[in-house]
């Protein structure tokens, strides 16, 4: 199976609310999601499978990322990609979609974590993402997956060009 892990764009440093949960995308982050979904619609294999944290800035980048993909009616929201998830969760909800791949879109520090875990195995360790970076892991269902990409964003925007 395919994971690709996307971190959200740049967001707003705090929204009206109040609530970390409603802060959303900046001007740029804006521009640089649907930059990077582009991207990502040119790479192979085709995501078949949109999963986002609720928070507004993963749906935002999440919903241009689908967009871009065509698969707009695809997005669905799991409380497992939260920032403060446990990445076992996200990973036995995965398991249950049988996609052949899927794109989580989510947050520091869950995406480092998940990244971590996707790539040794363990629980223990993180490789954090940048901002609107994506990560490509063909993982078996268990133990270490193959990490196959880690792309920044500004490499993303040049293949949607």
């Amino acid at each position: 199976m395919e994971i690709w892990l996307l971190r959200h764009a740049a967001a707003e440093d705090r929204a009206a609310s109040g609530r970390d949960a409603d802060r959303t995308l900046t001007e740029d982050g804006h521009r640089r999601a649907r930059d990077v979904g582009r991207g990502l619609a040119k790479l192979e294999p085709p995501i078949t499978l949109v999963l986002t944290s609720p928070y507004a800035r993963a749906r935002q980048t999440a919903e241009a990322a689908a967009r871009a993909l065509r698969l707009d009616g695809r997005v669905r929201q799991t409380r497992a990609l939260e920032p403060d998830a446990d990445p076992a969760d996200v990973l036995s909800e995965v398991r249950e979609e049988k996609a052949e791949a899927v794109l989580l879109v989510g947050h520091e520090p869950h995406m480092g974590a998940l990244l971590g875990r996707l790539v040794t195995g363990r629980g223990d360790v993180a490789i954090p993402m940048k901002k609107a970076a994506l990560a490509r892991v063909v993982w078996d269902g268990s133990g270490a997956g193959d990490l196959r990409a880690l792309l920044p964003p500004k490499v993303l925007e040049k293949l949607g060009d």
